[in-house]
């Protein structure tokens, strides 16, 4: 039986300087209301009294979660694929840049469905990737021929074999987030290079939605991160944030999902102009924006 984990200290510092800023509903699959706390040490924030690892899946259960599902139905999934298809080779060139090189080794952890994952090996990387959800891994199989393996592998795999280890959107659904830390720092070569994707909570356009924030995603989404939380929990296990980098079109996907969230139906003339005021201030400020890259080095 899944029991509720109700954290006394902050999941990311440790520090007991923690208390609850706003409520968050599940309006993917259960309907439920999650406190949302924030933590004074670290500014990252976390998700209360979120069912345990035994219990999580059953919060994954919908048609709609395109991660799993890779579904197309509806305009917003519609328009997520349309653009995929841009970022994908984005993230291969970044991946190159960061890297340095146009080969290596590369593990993809929450591989989703497998499109980034097929999109590095099609460039000749090496890929490994993790996916807990069995649905995603058979789509993966099916659409890509790739097989994707289960994250609990991520504690056996030979330590310092990875030239990059990648996270789109995955670190807030970890529950075991300090060991997944640890593990990059053995499973990365020297001066091997972190890449993780994540919503970031201080962007315009989490201050606009406040609850209605679809990034907040709760429960699925366990921790909600800011730019000196990530900066800070990397650098606690042993990562130098190198560079941070906007995900642009972001903005504008989560502000369509959150005007659903606050009206009950689609406003895309209001939530074009709250992706495109979230980008505008994110021309002056990285950190402002909806996603962050965030690009850590292994030191030493």
């Amino acid at each position: 039986m899944s029991e509720r984990i109700v954290f006394t200290e902050c999941p990311c510092c440790g520090s007991g300087s923690i208390y609850p800023v706003l409520s968050a509903k599940d309006y993917t699959v259960s309907n439920e209301i999650f406190e949302i706390w924030h933590c004074d040490d670290c500014t990252n924030r976390f998700t209360q009294n979120l069912p345990d690892l035994s219990g999580i899946g059953a919060y994954y259960q919908s048609a709609e979660y395109i991660s799993h599902s890779d579904s197309k139905k509806g305009f917003i999934n519609r328009l997520y694929h349309l653009v995929r298809k841009y970022t994908l080779g984005s993230k291969r060139d970044m991946i190159h840049k960061i890297a340095g090189k146009k080969t290596g080794k590369l593990l993809d952890v929450g591989a989703g469905t497998g499109a980034f994952s097929d999109t590095m090996q099609t460039a000749g990387w090496q890929v490994t990737g993790l996916e807990p959800d069995a649905t995603a891994r058979k789509n993966a199989a099916d659409k890509y021929g790739l097989t994707l393996l289960s994250p609990d592998l991520l504690y056996s795999l030979d330590k310092e074999q990875f030239d990059i280890i990648t996270l789109w959107h995955v670190l807030e659904h970890v529950h075991d987030l300090q060991g997944y830390l640890t593990q990059f720092q053995r499973l990365l070569k020297s001066g091997g290079s972190l890449v993780i994707a994540v919503p970031n909570y201080t962007s315009h356009d989490a201050a606009v939605y406040k609850g209605y924030w679809a990034a907040y995603d709760v429960p699925r989404h366990l921790y909600h991160f800011s730019p000196k939380g990530m900066e800070l929990l990397g650098r606690k296990n042993g990562f130098m944030l190198k560079a941070i980098q906007p995900m642009w079109f972001d903005s504008f996907y989560v502000a369509m999902l959150s005007e659903q969230y606050r009206n009950g139906s689609s406003n895309l003339i209001g939530a074009v102009w709250n992706g495109f005021l979230s980008n505008l201030k994110t021309l002056f400020n990285k950190n402002r924006g909806s996603s962050l890259i965030y690009i850590f080095r292994k030191n030493g």
